[in-house]
């Protein structure tokens, strides 16, 4: 099979479980913000760092990682060896994701008061710990597959995993309702807990029957000692890069509520602005970039293996290819929004609010869609210390958007930040692709 028609049939079925996922996700949000408020929708959302923070510190950077090794000895012919860099990789995650859940569930409540600012959120991370191992065990998989280019299970198990995280909320909330019981946020929390579950055992399942071709060797304590030094050394970097950056962005998001009530709101009223912003307006912007969310898990192994054969040709034309759809795709779906943006925030949400900050977001999407590529481009060359501090001055934009402008001119302030830290990204990551140079293919 050719590499374009690869590339081509693995985002084809990424981008339609996505957009399938992304409309079932879409529908949730309503359910959720109907069922707990526009304040319970804000606090649901302000648990969401702590399980950035903590997915990045048990298992980002070796599924990058692992994704592009696998592709590497697959593009080598050693499916031994990619075999092996995930038994490595499991061992490794789930043993840290387990430290991690018990950590959370002993320190719940100071985390809740000092880093969160809300007591009522200490509930809801004993139950978020649960969520760690399961989802070790589903990246590594998924980013195994990823490395072989083969996006079945991956896309098989990100719908198994939405499903089951709504149906199981749906389940419990009308149960409760039955009985008489008041509605919690926490619900959304346990159906959170549920998906990973259900997800990391379809995942298992299909590791353990394999297929025809897979090697079957065995695994020895020796063979994983020497994976252990060629997928570890390259994640540490990496990892403590997603990790200051979620801890960035765990700043700007307990920041956010905190200076809005500076500015003279009361907290319900903060915490309720967050929630529309964060579980009403950024999915709604969100929704499209499941197009370009598949191509950039697409090209990190297709940019590796390229890079491995040194092919400067090939990577010229993809580059180009690929942003030049990005931004046409931004640009309709920024006209789309900014036309129908208050219809979907009164209509849909029931929230005049949303339908404004839509308006102010959609002016993105062109430079959003095509980030998400062009970050994962520079990762598969192998530059990750270039994306975080690409990421890092994008956050120092929204951050400082938060302090300086949310003061005087409220929640706008901020989403003027977010468009300056998008064009921030895109420029830088142009620049870095257009001044990389591959060696010249051996003859």
């Amino acid at each position: 099979m050719s590499r374009a028609h690869t590339l081509i049939k693995g985002t084809l079925i990424l981008t339609m479980t996505g957009l399938a996922t992304r409309m079932m996700g879409f529908f949730y949000r309503i359910f959720l913000s109907h069922a707990f408020g526009e304040e319970g929708v804000g606090l649901y959302q302000l648990i969401f760092p702590v399980y950035a923070l903590g997915f990045s510190l048990t298992c980002a950077g070796i599924e990058l990682i692992l994704a592009r090794l696998v592709a590497k000895d697959t593009a080598l012919g050693r499916k031994k060896e990619a075999r092996q860099l995930l038994y490595t990789a499991l061992l490794i995650t789930v043993s840290f994701s387990s430290i991690v859940t018990l950590f959370l569930q002993n320190y719940a409540g100071w985390i809740a008061v000092v880093f969160l600012r809300d007591p009522r959120c200490a509930g809801l991370l004993v139950i978020l710990s649960y969520v760690f191992p399961f989802a070790a065990i589903h990246s590594c998989i998924c980013g195994y597959y990823f490395g072989q280019k083969e996006t079945g299970v991956p896309a098989v198990s990100q719908l198994i995993e939405q499903s089951v995280r709504i149906g199981s909320v749906f389940l419990i909330y009308f149960a409760a309702a039955e009985r008489g019981l008041t509605a919690d946020v926490s619900f959304a929390v346990v159906g959170l807990a549920a998906g990973e579950l259900a997800s990391s055992f379809y995942c298992l399942h299909i590791l353990i029957s394999g297929k025809k071709g897979e090697p079957k060797n065995r695994l020895s304590f020796l063979s994983l000692c020497r994976q252990i030094p060629r997928l570890l050394l390259p994640s540490l970097p990496l990892t403590g890069n997603r990790v200051l950056l979620n801890l960035l962005q765990s700043a700007e998001a307990v920041s956010i509520p905190l200076q809005l009530k500076a500015a003279g709101m009361t907290q319900k009223e903060a915490l309720s602005v967050y929630g529309v912003l964060t579980g009403m307006a950024l999915p709604c912007i969100l929704f499209p970039s499941a197009v370009s969310g598949s191509i950039s898990t697409m090209l990190l192994p297709e940019v590796a293996q390229i890079q491995t054969l040194r092919d400067r040709k090939a990577f010229r034309t993809l580059v180009i290819k690929v942003t030049s759809s990005c931004i046409a795709m931004g640009c309709f779906c920024c006209a789309f929004l900014l036309i129908a943006g208050p219809w979907i925030g009164s209509h849909i949400f029931h929230s005049s609010l949303a339908g404004n900050l839509i308006q102010i977001l959609a002016w993105m999407c062109p430079f959003l869609y095509t980030n998400n590529t062009l970050i994962s481009t520079i990762n598969g060359i192998g530059k990750t210390t270039l994306t975080f501090l690409i990421n890092a001055a994008s956050l120092g934009l929204r951050i400082s958007s938060i302090f300086l402008l949310i003061p005087s001119f409220g929640i706008q302030g901020y989403l003027w930040g977010m468009l300056a830290s998008q064009l921030c990204v895109f420029s830088c990551c142009l620049l870095v692709l257009i001044r990389y140079r591959f060696p010249e293919k051996n003859s």
